[in-house]
């Protein structure tokens, strides 16, 4: 069963003026239920991640200022959020749904968050809307406490995975993947494991082109045991952050291409949202709506 974490703390907790295009966290589950792909019974709500989870990757005295609301008024302003007590509780809400998600995967070959992708934020500090890092937490966990020698990150964001660079740059277990948009946030780039920086503007037909070429040979190169798929929707061409030139149908196409392979190397994949910008609020419903049909679909 396709098992997808979401509670109403991820769009209700944000603060008046950052909720938009954040009221994709209530629409998505809506029209998933409203068009009969999913049911009821895949959804479930996570508890707060307990903190020795927290602290298997991210530094204990950032925990600490972070969670007692200490960070200096630059650092707050890197995460581009005002910092609260809400704003805490939403984030270990969404690292406990993708570590579920992650058990879920295990179980049935695939686990969902309608969250998460939070690869902005770094062992001991958060940027660009993020706070704690959940791909970083669940792959760790993983790694501490499942055994695992191998997973691949595959982070098809527009914006390239930084802080997952910085977390794993000396954990040889964990292969990033990070295909973004060269000239775009953040401006300096940490260095993946490998790293395809894309034009701005790039197209449907360039964007696979390059991912079926990467994505097939690190399968075969690093023969992963886990995947951790980051499928933000900033790729669009509509997309207010972007840069780049695709359509929700290559969008589409691209996320067919990763859950097809994975499926085919009977790879367990967690699937983070990631960030999605387009002026129309429908833009960004539609293609992150594509990721879980295909999901149900190639799984199920």
């Amino acid at each position: 069963m396709l098992k997808i974490a979401w509670t109403e703390i991820f769009a209700h907790s944000l603060p008046e003026g950052h909720r938009f295009p954040m009221a994709k966290y209530d629409l998505l589950p809506e029209q998933l239920l409203y068009e009969g792909t999913i049911t009821k019974s895949n959804l479930f709500a996570p508890e707060p991640l307990p903190e020795q989870y927290v602290l298997d990757t991210h530094d204990a005295t950032y925990w600490q200022r972070l969670s007692n609301l200490q960070l200096s008024p630059s650092e707050i302003r890197k995460t581009g959020f005002p910092l609260s007590e809400e704003l805490i509780q939403r984030e270990v809400v969404i690292m406990n749904g993708t570590l579920q998600a992650t058990l879920f995967a295990l179980e049935f070959g695939i686990g969902m968050n309608i969250a998460g992708g939070t690869h902005h934020a770094f062992t001991d500090r958060g940027e660009g809307f993020c706070l704690l890092n959940d791909i970083a937490i669940a792959a760790n966990y993983l790694l501490k406490y499942k055994g695992f020698k191998k997973i691949l990150v595959v982070d098809l964001d527009v914006h390239q995975g930084n802080g997952t660079a910085q977390i794993f740059q000396h954990e040889p277990r964990v292969f990033t993947f990070s295909m973004h948009c060269g000239h775009n946030y953040p401006f300096h780039k940490e260095q993946s494991d490998l790293d395809v920086p894309l034009e701005e503007g790039t197209d449907d037909k360039t964007y696979l082109q390059l991912l079926q070429h990467h994505l097939p040979r690190l399968l075969d190169e690093e023969q992963p045991e886990f995947v951790f798929f980051q499928s933000g929707v900033d790729v669009l061409a509509t997309d207010k952050l972007g840069k780049l030139g695709m359509s929700i149908a290559g969008c589409k196409e691209r996320d067919r291409t990763v859950l097809e392979l994975c499926h085919r190397h009977n790879l367990p994949v967690t699937v983070s949202m990631g960030g999605g910008y387009s002026k129309q609020i429908a833009h960004i419903i539609e293609a992150h709506a594509n990721t879980f049909r295909l999901a149900q679909h190639i799984f199920f």
